[in-house]
């Protein structure tokens, strides 16, 4: 088989059948040899950017629901689930996502079920916030999730009331999960139709490898996608708590898969979010996911079984208490990478506790540009220790970047930009903003070293796979895994 080296970008790579770099720079042609074949990508080549957290899931079953993101008012959201349920059969439910009632100018108070029923047609209906974290549910919903007046909410969920005390259409947490469970799914072909979709919109955003946090039917999704050669980039599989045990009792560790699919962590929630008023604060408030006692005892049963843990955890109070139970473990074992997931606020005497505990913080910049004003209305006092990527990096932790799509965009310049430049431009404690070296780093070897993968993939050396985004002017120009252009503009 042929070498190829990529010509006409800056460096120039040449990479091997197998994918591995053989080259960079000034000495790349000469490695890659006689006979060659050359593939001109005009443009600055990067080593492929990734994103450490992200919704497969989520994105693919967006495809087949209403998009209220980047609605202004209120009257506008109802008017596309309106226009969305229109088209639906009489005994469908209506699903979507993306509602940010704090983004209303008419109106930014939550929603109620009386609302979502002028427009729904009496279909049964679930709209997920855009932070994940809430639904909003018309009367039907409500019914059928057994919602009602006389029954306490869930254990670690919130049931909004009216001043009757019935079910006013929002529910949080562990509510709003049980709501979202309720969605008919599409059939197997169609969502595995839907995840590879999806995996080609984020090739086309310069992503060559992407952390999914997501259920076993994904999992399984992925799996037929992989044996039919379809996953055009990597993909590092996360799954929920709920799967450990059945993890552990098959002897699965972190790392097993291959280069295009892995299994990593486990993924656990410490509290809420920030939009749905549930993060656990320092001074109060907020919803524990998962009580300290059970915490300990889940990074325990980890670290003995080899598997890693991504640990959401978003208000202060959370992520200390994240950072309590991974102390005691130091370095567990040899690919021991504990992650904090989101960490969007850290008190600052927990900030050096990252490195000195080895432990990753994995964070997405552009929920800084979406919750500033929030953070400043609801957090009055904590601004100065939110999204505090700078201080983080100062004290020497790993930095792992990514967006949680689909609750922001996927695309990495967005998110490179917001941990650089907007920083400084928004003067929003331009202290805590990244150089551009250190961003691009977070976003591909922070990545890589998030999944153990830092000998495959991350940076453009000798010896590790030739995964490029090669960028120009106005954007993406290529996206290059194991030496395969995946997506060319």
């Amino acid at each position: 088989m042929t070498n190829t080296v990529f010509v006409g970008c800056t460096p120039e790579v040449a990479c091997g059948p197998s994918g591995a770099i053989l080259g960079v720079g000034n000495g790349a042609r000469e490695a890659a040899g006689r006979g060659s074949r050359r593939v001109d990508l005009a443009g600055r080549a990067l080593a492929g950017l990734g994103d450490a957290h992200l919704h497969l899931e989520w994105l693919a079953r967006s495809r087949r629901a209403v998009d209220l993101s980047g609605a202004r008012t209120r009257q506008e959201a109802l008017r596309r689930v309106e226009q969305f349920a229109a088209g639906q059969a009489a005994d469908a439910w209506i699903s979507g996502s993306g509602w940010f009632n704090d983004l209303w100018t008419d109106d930014p108070r939550f929603p109620t079920r009386h609302e979502l029923d002028s427009v729904t047609g009496g279909r049964p209906a679930v709209l997920t916030r855009k932070d994940g974290h809430s639904a909003w549910l018309n009367t039907a919903a409500l019914g059928a999730a057994g919602f009602r007046r006389d029954i306490a909410d869930p254990s670690g969920g919130v049931v909004d009331r009216d001043s009757g005390g019935e079910p006013s259409g929002v529910v949080r947490e562990a509510a709003s999960a049980l709501a979202q469970r309720m969605v008919p799914e599409p059939p197997d072909d169609a969502f595995t139709a839907d995840v590879a979709a999806v995996l080609r919109d984020l090739a086309r955003l310069g992503l060559t490898t992407v952390h999914t946090m997501d259920s076993a039917r994904l999992f399984r999704a992925l799996q037929r996608l992989h044996d039919a050669g379809r996953l055009p980039i990597r993909v590092v599989w996360n799954f929920p708590q709920a799967e450990l045990g059945a993890a552990i009792a098959m002897g699965v560790r972190s790392g097993y898969g291959d280069e295009r699919l892995r299994v990593w962590g486990v993924k656990s929630f410490l509290d809420g979010s920030l939009g749905s008023r549930t993060a656990e604060m320092l001074d109060g408030g907020g919803v524990t996911g998962i009580p300290q006692g059970e915490l300990v005892e889940l990074v325990r049963r980890c670290a003995v079984a080899e598997l890693n843990v991504c640990l959401h955890a978003i208000g202060d109070a959370a992520v200390r208490r994240a950072l309590d139970a991974l102390q005691p473990f130091g370095r567990a074992w040899r690919l021991w990478r504990p992650r904090i997931e989101h960490a969007q606020c850290v008190h600052r005497d927990d900030v050096p506790r990252f490195a000195a505990s080895g432990v990753i913080a994995s964070m997405q910049p552009l929920h800084a540009v979406s919750d500033r004003e929030m953070v400043e209305k609801l957090w009055p006092g904590r601004v100065e220790a939110s999204y505090a990527w700078g201080a983080l990096a100062r004290a020497g932790a790993v930095l792992a970047f990514g967006s949680d799509a689909p609750v922001d965009s996927a695309a990495p310049l967005l998110g490179i930009d917001a941990a650089t430049t907007w920083r400084r431009r928004s003067g929003w404690y331009p202290e805590l903003a990244l150089s551009r070296a250190a961003a691009l780093r977070a976003y591909s070897r922070g990545v890589a070293y998030a999944a153990g993968m830092e000998r495959l993939t991350g940076r453009l050396r000798k010896g590790l796979q030739c995964d490029l985004t090669v960028l120009d002017g106005s954007g993406v120009v290529a996206t290059v895994v194991g030496g395969t252009v995946v997506w060319r503009r």
